[in-house]
């Protein structure tokens, strides 16, 4: 049964349309005003919810800006109901993310054809997340063992060599299976990590309260940290010359270890899909309350559909290029970038160029 709050100072409203709804089959609950409706809506979690506009304590538009902020609550379908609807009106409300508008008076035709389109529409939403999440089971299954696998066949194979023929083998030999070894372990290594990491991260982004905290913290100088990073990265691919680094500083919202995190990944994939001797370039820059990092590589690129279809598990074109990684790094790096307010898009020219932009909003004191 479709649960469907109704927030209407308007008794008689109210109970109206709480009686068509519920002939139909809805469960309904009831808010007298858009404080206790937001409580409701977070308590109940309904399918859809209808709202005045006017109303004492909060108005609608307010009632709405703050579920939309709330992530528990912020996709519900949400119809306003309204004596008369300017365009100024709807323009404010859809900028906010309303979806729909119901005038009064309205019929119970109207009532009904407007509640059945919001939730025909919801459910065409749902199901677009639920073939996104079997995508995302499918690619687990098929990308876990194997990226397991990979490292870890390394590490047998060159220990049971050492354990049968440590007697002949030379020193040469030996160290050079030691360090087969150790960069398997620690491509292993890596992998549980990043699996553990995007783990937290998605129980993170079901948590308010983690969020808030997650944007209560910053960075003093973001340019020492990139810096740091992207040096590390080029010399243990031996690829100094190829890095190039244009950087200013300033207090960004979000925290020393996450904005590392962030850049590793990054910064990993545009030296790991482009060949050694062309550039990869990292810029950073000021913009109003925003600070944005610009990474560039002259790699194999991608294409808009790869771009759209970016997610966890996910690597393109695997069977070509045989490159190791799950496709967990960028991910990684949007979906800590999204939960600290900020975002993370990609430009891209295959087989020419691409252009990774992180923006993050700076700490900017009061005046």
């Amino acid at each position: 049964m479709k649960k469907i709050l109704v927030i209407d100072d308007a008794l008689p409203v109210r109970e109206g349309i709480a009686a068509i709804l519920g002939l139909e089959g809805f469960e309904v609950i009831q808010a007298e005003n858009g404080l206790i409706g937001i409580q409701l809506a977070r308590d109940y979690l309904p399918d859809l919810i209808i709202c005045d506009i006017i109303m004492p304590e909060l108005n609608g538009y307010d009632t709405l800006a703050i579920l939309r902020q709330d992530p528990t609550t912020a996709a519900i379908p949400f119809i306003f109901l309204t004596a008369k609807v300017s365009r100024e009106d709807m323009r404010r409300g859809m900028n906010i993310g309303a979806d729909d508008y119901l005038s009064k008076p309205f019929t119970t035709q109207e009532l009904l054809s407007a509640v059945k389109t919001r939730l025909e529409k919801q459910e065409v939403v749902l199901k677009r997340s639920e073939k996104k999440l079997e995508d995302l089971r499918g690619n687990i299954i098929h990308a876990l063992p194997h990226e397991f696998l990979t490292p870890l066949h390394g590490i047998l194979g060159f220990s049971e060599l050492l354990m049968e023929n440590y007697e002949t083998v030379g020193r040469q030999e030996i160290g050079e299976m030691a360090q087969m070894i150790h960069l398997s372990a620690t491509n292993l290594h890596k992998l549980i990590q990043n699996f553990l990491v995007y783990a937290q991260i998605e129980l993170i982004a079901t948590d308010p309260k983690r969020i808030a905290a997650l944007r209560n913290s910053f960075t003093e100088h973001p340019r020492m940290i990139i810096s740091e990073v992207c040096w590390q990265k080029a010399k243990q691919l031996e690829r100094e010359k190829d890095l190039a680094l244009e950087l200013t500083d300033t207090k960004v919202q979000i925290s020393e270890e996450n904005l590392k995190k962030v850049v590793e990944e990054l910064i990993s994939n545009a030296f790991k899909f482009s060949q050694a001797g062309t550039p990869v370039h990292v810029t950073t820059t000021t913009l109003n309350h925003f600070f944005i990092i610009e990474i560039n590589n002259f790699g194999r690129g991608m294409t808009s559909q790869q771009i759209a279809d970016i997610g966890a598990y996910m690597q393109f074109e695997r069977k070509f290029y045989e490159q190791q990684g799950t496709g967990l790094g960028l991910i990684i790096a949007k979906r800590l970038v999204e939960l600290h307010g900020g975002s993370l898009t990609i430009q891209s020219i295959p087989d020419q160029k691409t252009t990774v932009y992180v923006k993050l909003k700076r700490s900017i004191p009061l005046q």
